[in-house]
């Protein structure tokens, strides 16, 4: 089965591209006042963002970190991190993880663009529980707030 290349992933428009190397790549483009995921560290995945229009606000071990165009961050295993637009257009972006791997979440919690509603679909109370429960399988380790 070819897999979706166009998915809404937690209120995020997410391409999903092919590139070489042990990397996955996806494009990913948030409307303003769009929330990011909850605040969360890596063990093993290093992570990258670039953005390409727009700006985008980043939380780094607690530090607010604004992102204009033509601008990355990196974000080595163990460093807590989440992003939002906060900003009044939408944002479009390059995120990079490494190793491979981390696209199988983008992947599974995912809903095809296709769909109706799905942007709407993406943010519902099961995918949001789904995330919570599951994340940790993806490397991807949920600090609640009194953690960060």
């Amino acid at each position: 089965m070819e897999k979706e290349n166009n998915l809404w992933v937690l209120g995020h428009h997410i391409s999903p591209v092919q590139v070489s190397g042990d990397f996955d790549m996806v494009i990913g483009e948030t409307d303003p006042n769009v929330p990011g995921p909850p605040p969360h560290s890596h063990s093993t995945t290093n992570e990258m963002f670039m953005v390409l229009e727009g700006e985008m606000e980043f939380m780094i071990n607690g530090e607010v970190k604004v992102l204009k165009q033509g601008e990355s961050v990196d974000f080595p295993p163990n460093i807590v991190h989440t992003f939002n637009n906060a900003g009044s257009t939408k944002c479009k972006w390059i995120n990079i993880h490494s190793p491979k791997g981390f696209l199988s979440f983008f992947e599974d919690m995912g809903v095809s663009a296709t769909e109706a509603d799905a942007m709407k679909k993406s943010v519902d109370e099961s995918i949001i529980n789904k995330v919570m429960q599951t994340a940790a399988d993806y490397d991807m380790h949920i600090k609640l707030p009194q953690e960060v």
